[in-house]
């Protein structure tokens, strides 16, 4: 990791080196893998495009401009993996009006699918991204960040529970969020 942080995007889009291509593999795996599984794809199947899918993303990531329009990375990966399942079921299967209306419903950004698949892309980003980077904070911030931000409890009680003063708990939250923003710059809008 770099002194100061910047986004994932950015560090493979201008400073491209393994451990970040890696943790966008990691990242983004079991999402598209997932989602592929739900959609009729037997496991070897779903496995293959998703490396499919990944290549593509490796492939022209670093010519990516994000168009700084809300989504812009979701929809651009989206597409990558609705092209590579078009394919697929050209190529493997006879095409049936099932798998057109599946592709049809997923490239209508207002269709129930489409913001499914926002919905899941940001909350699989977000919930990755915060186990990627908790190695990086002292377990007592790391808590009071978890239980201020995503057990709801107020500062008072979190700093009694941690023993720690209200102000450290605020620390602690501002600390975890700033990092969490630098690392999902772009791709969760």
């Amino acid at each position: 990791m770099p002194d100061t942080p910047v986004s994932l995007l950015e560090r493979l889009r201008l400073q491209p080196d393994a451990l970040a291509w890696q943790r966008l593999v990691d990242l983004y795996t079991p999402l598209i893998r997932g989602w592929l599984a739900r959609h009729g794809l037997q496991a070897s199947d779903a496995d293959d495009l998703t490396q499919e899918v990944l290549r593509i993303v490796v492939q022209e990531l670093p010519s990516f401009r994000h168009d700084l329009r809300t989504g812009a990375f979701r929809r651009w990966l989206k597409n990558i993996l609705l092209n590579r399942l078009r394919i697929f079921w050209r190529q493997r299967r006879p095409a049936t009006g099932d798998h057109d209306r599946i592709l049809n419903q997923l490239e209508d950004p207002d269709s129930a699918p489409s913001r499914l698949w926002d919905q899941e892309h940001d909350q699989h980003v977000t919930r990755r991204l915060l186990e990627l980077i908790e190695p990086e904070f002292e377990p007592a911030s790391w808590r009071a960040f978890q239980m201020l931000m995503l057990e709801g409890k107020s500062t008072a009680d979190t700093a009694a529970g941690l023993g720690l003063t209200p102000n450290a708990v605020r620390i602690a939250k501002s600390r975890v969020l700033r990092r969490l923003r630098q690392e999902i710059e772009g791709l969760v809008d």
